[in-house]
């Protein structure tokens, strides 16, 4: 093992597992639903087709023998997907959307049981952070914009939170799996558990998958 050191100014951000609340039917405040994977998404590698696309994949449907878009956040919110199971439903859009920026995370049913949400896919659309959304339109700044800041605005104009949410076109689509060890996170690139503390996001098209890294950081 040869030791590189990458050093700077740098965003240091941590990972979460949300939980939300779900119900197998649609009843009451349980409106929102769960998707699994659409039986017509296409995931393409586009390192399959030339190396210099290592790390690259696109996601898309197939029409008239060509690859096209898949539907955005607001077309699916809006007309749904035929071709996508329903998991369950939740009661609250607001957390089930930042369950989705997170890729992952856990539901607990009305009957007490609970259950992991794995990443299963996406539809290939363009992630946009909503926090810039709202600092564009100058609802936030830049020194106010948090987490916290930016669902306390959502919470205080329902009216306008589905269109900003909607500002961001990537959706992501789940699978249910048992919790497990609970001590542990969801299931990583490398097909094992998430660990507190020890786990890494890394990008696949620079860092080798399973390569020890030591990290500084304040906070």
């Amino acid at each position: 093992f040869t030791p590189f050191v990458v050093s700077g100014e740098a965003l240091f951000t941590g990972y979460y597992e949300p939980q939300i609340r779900g119900s197998r039917a649609r009843t009451g405040a349980f409106q929102t639903p769960v998707y699994g994977l659409p039986i017509d998404l296409v995931r393409a590698d586009l390192g399959l087709f030339n190396p210099k696309l290592k790390g690259e994949r696109i996601s898309g449907k197939v029409e008239g023998g060509a690859l096209v878009p898949y539907a955005d956040r607001a077309q699916i919110e809006t007309g749904g997907i035929k071709s996508a199971p329903i998991l369950f439903y939740t009661d609250d859009p607001v957390a089930f959307f930042f369950l989705q920026i997170q890729g992952s995370g856990r539901v607990l049913f009305e009957d007490g049981s609970n259950a992991r949400i794995a990443y299963a896919g996406e539809n290939g659309q363009a992630y946009t952070a909503i926090g810039r959304t709202l600092i564009a339109e100058g609802s936030l700044t830049r020194e106010t914009v948090s987490l916290q800041s930016i669902r306390a605005w959502l919470a205080a104009h329902p009216e306008r939170a589905a269109s900003v949410m909607q500002t961001n076109r990537s959706y992501i689509f789940f699978a249910e799996r048992p919790v497990g060890d609970p001590a542990l996170g969801s299931t990583g690139s490398l097909g094992t558990n998430l660990t507190p503390l020890a786990s890494l996001a890394v990008d696949s098209r620079i860092h080798a998958l399973g390569a020890p890294f030591y990290v500084a950081a304040d906070g």
